[in-house]
């Protein structure tokens, strides 16, 4: 199985359906322990899938927007953590390609060790700032001795923690009032993690605090500077509504089954054909329509457009994570309500969805910055 020969999209998703079905049955067990699917992420790499948003010019497949959102989709329908997990380093990946801010040598590297099966995230988040996208500057500091930078700092909500080879992290640079993005290798001397994730929602995530202390990196490796609260358009970021769209499919999937199996006393076959149940159904079917038909189109949009026209849809853009995540709260919920109260057995997959679903709540960009940028451009119209 490998999706680097793979020759079509349709060829690709049928891939990853039969990883994503692995991923489904050691879902549980994972949440269950509060571990991390090292199995899951291990296949990912080994099947080729992290490589394929490397460029064409660097050996990658330069997948499309689109095609990757669909199969994140297809990978949350099997375990909604690994989707999410597996989803920034495919973004981080798309968004360097498609916006060139590093080094050519420095990009062509990172792309070669990724063709190695390395693994890179960034690390933005701070207990002392929250959520980067807030706007907050960086308590993490980098210094700069003997021509090379020297970081200092924690950071939180480090996601694929357990497995990742590369950091990309943020840090305001001493005696400025400037923040840098720096590369940091995991193996860096004063790198190290400290397994603090304890979420009831995507406990599969291993988002642990990542601890730097001292951290030596070569000058070259202030790869970027950046602007805290940067509102840039990025597109690889649907990757977050595509996982949580994957997971309200799981729930509909789970409680159709349910439905057409669960017959009682109380009605003749099975209460698939009841009308209340029915509607519930028919609900989630809507749901589900609208947030794909929201969140394909703006893809393909993102896929079309020139530099200047992406930028241009950034309203888009965070609209349709707020709809298609509060949508698939919804579509979780309108499960359950099929289910009634086995979903709230901690042996039902239902309430790990709905723990997981959640969680996209707290995901950027967050919904009252969007309802923000989306009235200031009605207004400015």
């Amino acid at each position: 199985m490998n999706f680097l020969v793979a020759k079509s999209l349709q060829e690709k998703l049928s891939l990853m359906k039969q990883l994503a079905g692995r991923f489904s049955e050691r879902a549980a067990e994972v949440d269950e322990k509060g571990s991390f699917p090292f199995e899951n992420i291990k296949e990912l790499i080994e099947s080729g899938y992290t490589a394929l948003t490397i460029p064409v010019s660097n050996g990658g497949n330069g997948l499309s927007l689109f095609e990757l959102i669909k199969l994140q989709e297809t990978i949350a329908i099997g375990d909604g953590a690994t989707a999410l997990s597996i989803g920034w380093h495919m973004g981080i990946m798309k968004n360097l390609d498609e916006k060139r801010l590093w080094d050519d040598v420095i990009f062509k590297y990172i792309c070669t060790e990724v063709k190695k099966g390395a693994l890179i995230n960034a690390a933005a988040s701070e207990p002392q700032t929250g959520s980067p996208t807030r706007g907050g500057k960086p308590t993490t500091v980098a210094m700069k001795r003997n021509q090379k930078w020297v970081i200092s700092g924690r950071k939180t909500f480090t996601t694929l923690a357990p497995v990742l080879d590369y950091f990309i992290v943020s840090a305001s640079i001493e005696g400025t009032e400037e923040v840098g993005n720096f590369l940091i290798p995991k193996e860096s001397h004063g790198v190290d993690i400290e397994e603090t994730w304890d979420s009831i929602a995507m406990r599969g995530t291993g988002s642990h605090d990542l601890i730097l202390n001292h951290v030596e990196v070569q000058e070259s490796y202030l790869v970027e500077k950046i602007a805290p609260g940067d509102k840039k358009a990025n597109g690889w970021l649907l990757h977050i509504p595509a996982c949580y769209l994957g997971i309200a499919q799981a729930a509909q999937n789970y409680a159709i089954q349910f439905a057409k199996e669960y017959s009682p006393n109380s009605v003749k076959g099975s209460i698939i054909d009841l009308p209340n149940v029915q509607q519930k159904i028919g609900e989630m079917e809507l749901l589900l329509m609208q947030s794909r038909h929201f969140l394909y189109r703006v893809a393909k949009l993102w896929d079309e457009a020139n530099e200047e026209e992406r930028e241009s849809l950034k309203p888009e853009l965070g609209a349709v994570k707020l709809t298609v995540t509060n949508s698939a709260i919804k579509v979780v919920d309108l499960a359950m309500r099929v289910v009634g109260a086995r979903s709230l057995s901690i042996k039902n997959p239902l309430q790990r969805y709905y723990r997981d679903v959640r969680a996209s709540l707290h995901n950027p960009p967050m919904d009252d910055m969007t309802i923000q940028m989306l009235a200031i451009s009605a207004i400015n119209k």
